[in-house]
């Protein structure tokens, strides 16, 4: 029970938002204070003491999945709002800007990180919940291209979701969202048969990036056509802040890190220690033992200290690395260094000292 309190913590950012579209609109005095939660939030996980607990056996799972589904019905109802508020009260006001970024970080560290776990899981409702978030941020792709593709390629030359060693973060964004798409384009052409089949198969017709491309781009153009053309910007806007919050998260989440065995390790992927993110973001934070066994639900994740770990929990690091990365960067080249990981891990030929200079010097 004392588990699944702690992960009530998840409910702080979405219950801002629906607080934020019940109470809307709002002189602009009143809506700034609103952005008060995402602050308060990265300066508790920025001094979060570190949970090191590991899961209780035999923990009841009902009570943990209908976390998820009540932050399913937030997602959905705060999304609404931002709309309706838009829509009601007009796009130029400082409740525009106020419920873009609140809503729109609400989309990228609880939509997303919601989806990430249910896309995952074995009951096809549940992966249908977790595509329907996405369709909130316009990124249904990302069910396709990280269950399929980046679980599978982690930590290789291959993923494009893993950063490389001295990549800046705007770098990695520019190289990743293009890189992820046409990845899962073509593991569901793939899927379907032939990986160089024509738009004109028939085939396509069960191509279900195209579904997908189809579903979460007809809101907007319905918003457009019903609401209006703040309403629909509103919606792409939030669905961008979102996208951007989850590449910087995938930016940090394996940087550096090259693997050197079949099997996904413990040190193939960076972890925090921070109470604050475990049980805010329901476990994202154990990211080694998740890409060891994906299919194991958050409050089952374990510590291990044999990952390389983030100075800070998700909050703290992503804004860090926005706004500082050749500082984030150096840390994360520290770190690698003293676990001898990535680009300094031991090389049994003469050429990789040569390779480890060049990429330490790219930091």
């Amino acid at each position: 029970m004392r588990v699944w309190l702690l992960h009530l913590l998840c409910f702080v950012l979405p219950t801002a938002c629906l607080a934020f579209g019940l109470t809307a609109p709002h002189p602009w005095w009143a809506s700034l204070p609103f952005l008060m939660v995402v602050a308060g939030s990265i300066w508790i996980d920025m001094r979060s003491p570190g949970e090191h607990r590991q899961p209780v056996a035999l923990m009841p799972a009902w009570p943990f999945d209908g976390v998820l589904y009540v932050l399913v019905a937030t997602q959905l109802a705060s999304v609404a709002l931002l709309v309706r508020t838009v829509a009601e009260n007009g796009f130029w006001r400082i409740d525009t800007l106020v419920g873009v970024l609140l809503i729109g970080i609400n989309s990228g560290y609880s939509a997303i990180v919601v989806a990430h776990e249910l896309v995952h899981r074995s009951r096809p409702h549940m992966q249908w919940l977790g595509r329907l978030l996405l369709w909130t941020v316009l990124y249904d792709h990302f069910a396709i291209e990280h269950v399929r593709g980046h679980h599978a390629r982690v930590g290789t030359a291959d993923d494009p979701a893993t950063a490389r060693f001295g990549e800046t973060a705007v770098s990695f964004l520019r190289r990743t969202i293009p890189a992820q798409f046409a990845s899962a384009w073509r593991l569901e052409k793939k899927r379907l048969g032939d990986e160089s089949m024509s738009w004109r198969d028939a085939r396509m017709l069960r191509n279900r990036m195209l579904h997908g491309l189809v579903i979460e781009w007809t809101v907007p153009l319905a918003l457009l056509v019903v609401l209006g053309a703040g309403a629909a910007v509103v919606y792409v806007l939030q669905a961008v802040v979102a996208v951007r919050l989850l590449e910087a998260v995938n930016y940090f989440e394996h940087y550096g890190l090259s693997r050197t065995s079949r099997r996904v390790r413990p040190i193939d992927s960076w972890d925090t220690d921070s109470w604050f993110t475990l049980y805010t973001l329901v476990g994202l934070s154990r990211h080694a033992d998740h890409h060891a066994n994906a299919a194991r639900p958050y409050q089952q994740l374990r510590y291990f200290d044999e990952s390389p770990k983030l100075r800070y929990g998700y909050f703290g690091t992503v804004t860090w690395l926005i706004f500082a990365n050749r500082s984030f960067r150096a840390a994360m080249a520290a770190e690698l260094e003293r676990r001898k990981l990535g680009p300094f891990a031991p090389r049994e030929e003469s050429g990789g000292v040569a390779v480890e200079s060049a990429m330490r010097a790219a930091v």
